[in-house]
């Protein structure tokens, strides 16, 4: 690996010899006031591929020529249009095609989840879950508690970092679970962290859950497309995950769904149910009495969104070309180039501002994610970015997220990133 120089020639060499340089052109980058935007915001929303139209414009050919018999007759059939996207799905986080589904949205499959697999009883209730965890996460653990009749001060418990740190160690999970074991029903956390870019030990945090008797779910809307996933070997109960972030499927797009081979045909799981979850070989007799399908479809409940599942199609198909060892491969070295960059332009700028990185440096511990602390400036820095054509991401209270997404960020967005920054750092006002 050539050592890392914070230059235009060293970006531009790295790009001339990146084996995805030309994946780049299949996206379109935003333009905005004339400027091409460096974009940094694919762990919000990911860019749009340039193949999405011709995928939606055929099932809306389809819906034009057959009307309902599109169905049957569309190139590929409605009925069965969720199954083109099973086995993709499944290469990218390590899946069995019958533990994935694509479905529904994210929060909305994280509750038909948990009604399966949050199943308490007077002793054993609680749930264990990140501090700080994304909000539609918190509001949904709090909703199933309280539809239990339990009170979420004392159903949840909240892992937090320690005093002085940003994140949440590994090591303080798996001692909250074992601490508690008896009295938890299920561990449920977001695999990557939305606001630090913390990736959690999915397979020994799950074993620790498992081991006290409780059943394991994530939320992996900020790992999906972005960390190498090996679901069914980490013997997860459950797991659900946005379309739209790394995905690139669209804003507000359709999610996945996983169910470990293990629960794949239990008819005493008990479930919230829907006509498209029934058994597809006798569905359409539409007699009483819900027979699930086998495996995670069975967790469906209404006709699949065809429009948002093409534009999910489109973006599948590039990754599937791809392959997640060569894009995990590209985002570890774009991401600590990035790191050098912001490190190299603190140093510069101390005397003014420090940059502070709060993810993990560890880059087994983090993905394509680094959230800075811009100690002295804050949101005057971000938008003093923002106005340069920088799109990036402010949560409060004082973090900058920023995503350099391997598929289309090339490394000449970093250089000209911290060029921006480093004049942001000495023109803003304090």
């Amino acid at each position: 690996m050539l050592e890392y120089k914070n230059t235009l020639d060293f970006a531009q060499q790295k790009d001339a010899n990146d084996p995805l340089k030309l994946y780049r052109g299949k996206f379109y980058i935003p333009v905005i006031n004339g400027i091409e935007t460096i974009y940094f915001t694919g762990n919000s929303l990911g860019l749009q591929p340039k193949s999405t139209k011709n995928y939606i414009d055929k099932e809306l050919d389809a819906w034009k020529n057959w009307g309902v018999e599109g169905h049957f007759l569309a190139d590929k059939p409605w009925f069965k249009y969720h199954e083109f996207l099973t086995d993709k799905t499944a290469r990218i986080v390590g899946a069995l095609p019958s533990e994935v589904v694509v479905t529904h949205s994210l929060t909305t499959n994280l509750h038909l989840l948990m009604v399966s697999f949050y199943r308490p009883t007077s002793s054993r209730y609680k749930i264990v879950c990140e501090k700080k965890a994304f909000p539609s996460d918190q509001y949904a653990l709090e909703s199933q508690v309280k539809f239990h009749g339990f009170d979420p001060k004392d159903a949840l418990i909240e892992v937090e970092p320690r005093a002085g740190e940003h994140i949440i160690r590994d090591e303080d999970v798996i001692e909250i679970i074992n601490k508690h074991g008896d009295e938890i029903a299920m561990v449920m956390i977001g695999g990557v962290n939305y606001y630090t870019g913390q990736l959690f030990d999915i397979k020994e945090i799950t074993k620790a859950g498992h081991k006290v008797g409780a059943t394991v779910g994530w939320d992996l809307a900020h790992a999906a497309g972005n960390i190498k996933l090996k679901l069914h070997d980490w013997n997860i109960d459950f797991a659900a995950w946005c379309s739209y972030k790394y995905l690139n499927s669209s804003p507000g797009g359709v999610s996945g769904m996983f169910v470990h081979q293990r629960h794949e045909f239990n008819p005493d799981l008990p479930r919230f149910a829907g006509w498209w979850g029934y058994d597809k070989a006798t569905r359409f007799l539409m007699e009483p009495g819900f027979i699930p399908m086998k495996g995670a479809e069975g967790w469906q409940l209404s006709n699949a969104p065809i429009l948002g599942m093409a534009a999910h199609l489109a973006a599948l198909d590039i990754f599937d070309e791809i392959g997640m060892d060569k894009l995990c491969e590209k985002r570890d070295d774009l991401t600590a180039y990035m790191e050098f960059v912001i490190e190299t332009i603190s140093e510069r700028c101390k005397e003014i501002c420090t940059l502070e990185i709060i993810t993990p440096k560890d880059k087994t511990k983090r993905g394509a994610q680094l959230s800075i602390l811009a100690h002295g400036l804050g949101k005057n820095l971000f938008d003093y970015i923002t106005e340069k054509g920088v799109i990036a991401d402010w949560r409060e209270p004082n973090v900058i997220r920023i995503a350099p997404v391997p598929l289309y960020n090339s490394y000449v967005d970093v250089y000209r990133f911290g060029q921006i920054l480093e004049e942001g750092i000495k023109s803003v006002k304090k």
